[in-house]
């Protein structure tokens, strides 16, 4: 700036002599030497004039441009000041994950900063500039109660405005949001401008959500919970801060009553002494444990009680609290009790109808056999007398059917009695050639259409002997029960399902009506026909032997039309 003013004087000074020089020169041509005097008094007194004009012309620019340099130095630090302050609010900004927006409101203009572009996804060319943007963003649930809080401030009916609603994003989801305005005036105390800050609270309310959830789930559950604080200082137990009302109803004492004391406080004696050691050891390791108890109610009643406690560590990983949950265990272990003395006396009649039906067994066995032996030699003899000779057949009859009644019962006391069997690979031919053999006479006097296809399936991995009995009993009912309208037919297939082994045995007999016996099919002494040589045993024992090979069996009939049964075993 000096420089500039010496410049500037330096210049006005060689004009402002030029000038001068020139002036007098151009005099002296035009008058005499007579005034040469006054010619060179003139010339100095020009002189004296420019040097002194010079001094002050330049101490007037050098203080000017001292003035200058003040004003452009004051103004450099103001410019400076105002970078500095962006800075910091940009840095704030985006410390706070804020998004401030400016709007004139006369002019309805908005000014958003990077924080919509950032914190909701929109591009810059995507962001309006008028209030009718803002809006259109704003849940249409939180819309116009947001709205009227924003007017009534606007028009100075409240203090302060801050409210909290859902704000769009460019992908279309909300965020939760917290926004706070600030109002400029003019001198006549009229709003012209606000200012705001919008901060995404979405976490924060998604979580204050989660608490509130988890708060109703606390108060609400059926089983007590107690939250006790970390135990400090080696305490061996730690103090109570928080009970729900499910441990009011549980112990009957109110919270106030147990918080700030340890659990010992509800705990009954025999608990206290029975479990205190494994609880201190578990506080100490700080790790999760179970166990039941025995406690008293604040009336001395005894309830049993399933009692877990489970370390809660903080955000830096530092164990903060222990969380029990406490179940009312008292009528399962009531209802145990009563199952253990139900099993126990079912064990002792299982025993003593095993043993029944083994004495009744051996005991019926020795005079059936001598029995049939007399029934035996009578045939040998002739009998003249129809009627004596009709009621020796009718005993004859009952006598067989008794024998076949006891070797039933025989069966089913094995396979009860020996849950585990031999089993063998069985090729399925050579036992339905040993049935066949066996009910020879029967297929010969019916005389009924047998279609057996047993090419999917050729070994079993099985009992044999179990085997042969149930095709008997199903064979020997299906001739037994067929239905007098039509000739009899008898269809038994075997495929593999998936890792399983099915037999299927259908025949177009008399049929069950499973409305009425469904849920008694397979039961001990049932009968659904009256046929008078019907035990009620054959079903039951063809469900125990399947059953004991480790395989189920389904049937579906219908009257008059015929009876599926379908055998499955595991491959």
């Amino acid at each position: 700036m000096k420089n500039k003013a010496n410049k500037i004087t330096l210049l006005y000074m060689l004009f402002s002599i030029l000038l001068a020089v020139g002036g007098y020169y151009g005099l002296s041509s035009l008058q005499d030497n007579s005034n040469a005097t006054f010619q060179n008094y003139s010339l100095i007194k020009d002189f004296l004039f420019i040097i002194i004009s010079g001094i002050i012309f330049k101490v007037v620019l050098t203080r000017n441009d001292i003035r200058n340099s003040r004003i452009f130095e004051k103004l450099q630090t103001t410019n400076e000041e105002i970078k500095e302050s962006n800075e910091r609010y940009d840095i704030v900004a985006k410390a706070t994950s804020d998004t401030i927006w400016d709007w004139k409101i006369q002019e309805d203009n908005f000014t958003w900063n990077k924080g919509i572009q950032g914190v909701f996804g929109y591009k810059k060319e995507d962001v309006g500039n008028t209030s009718k943007w803002w809006f259109d963003r704003i849940h249409p649930e939180d819309s116009i109660k947001m709205s009227i809080k924003l007017y009534s401030f606007i028009e100075q009916k409240t203090e302060k405005w801050q409210d909290e609603y859902r704000f769009q994003c460019a992908d279309g989801t909300y965020k939760y949001v917290f926004d706070r305005g600030f109002l400029v005036k003019d001198e006549h105390g009229n709003a012209i401008r606000m200012i705001g800050a919008i901060q995404d609270v979405t976490k924060q309310k998604e979580e204050e959500q989660r608490l509130k959830l988890l708060e109703t789930v606390i108060t609400q559950t059926k089983d007590a919970v107690i939250i006790t604080e970390s135990e400090k200082q080696n305490k061996t137990i730690p103090k109570i801060v928080f009970v729900n009302p499910a441990f009011t109803e549980m112990t009957g004492y109110k919270a106030a009553e147990v918080i700030g004391k340890t659990p010992t406080v509800f705990m009954g004696r025999k608990s206290i002494k029975n479990d205190i050691a494994k609880l201190s050891k578990a506080l100490k390791g700080r790790e999760e444990f179970k166990f039941e108890t025995l406690n008293h109610t604040k009336d001395g009643e005894e309830y049993w009680v399933n009692f877990s406690m489970i370390p809660i560590t903080n955000q830096e990983g530092e164990h903060s609290h222990w969380i029990s949950i406490q179940r009312d265990i008292t009528e399962e272990k009531k209802q145990e009790k009563e199952k253990e003395q139900l099993i126990r006396e079912l064990t002792q009649n299982n025993k003593d109808l095993k043993q029944f039906s083994y004495i009744t067994s051996h005991n019926l066995r020795a005079p059936l056999s001598n029995l049939t032996g007399l029934l035996n030699l009578m045939q040998e003899i002739p009998i003249e007398n129809e009627e004596l000779k009709e009621i020796l057949n009718g005993f004859s009859t009952s006598t067989n059917l008794l024998n076949e009644t006891i070797n039933d019962l025989v069966k089913v006391i094995i396979i009860k009695d020996n849950p585990s069997i031999n089993k063998e690979e069985v090729l399925i031919k050579d036992v339905f050639e040993n049935v066949f053999n066996q009910l020879s006479y029967l297929i010969s006097l019916h005389k009924p259409i047998l279609k057996i296809e047993l090419e999917k399936v050729t070994i079993l991995n099985i009992n044999k002997a179990y085997l042969e009995s149930i095709l008997l009993n199903l064979f020997t009912n299906a001739i037994k029960y067929r239905s007098p309208k039509r000739t009899l037919r008898i269809y038994v297939s075997s495929k593999e399902v998936d890792n399983h082994i099915v037999l299927i045995f259908r025949d177009n007999g008399i049929g069950i009506d499973l409305e009425r016996n469904g849920d008694k099919i397979f039961g001990l002494y049932q009968r659904f026909h009256n046929y008078s040589d019907s035990k009620g045993l054959g079903l039951y024992l063809v469900k125990s032997q399947v059953e004991s090979m480790g395989g189920s069996i389904a049937v579906e009939s219908e009257v008059d039309k015929g009876t599926t049964f379908t055998i499955t075993f595991k491959k």
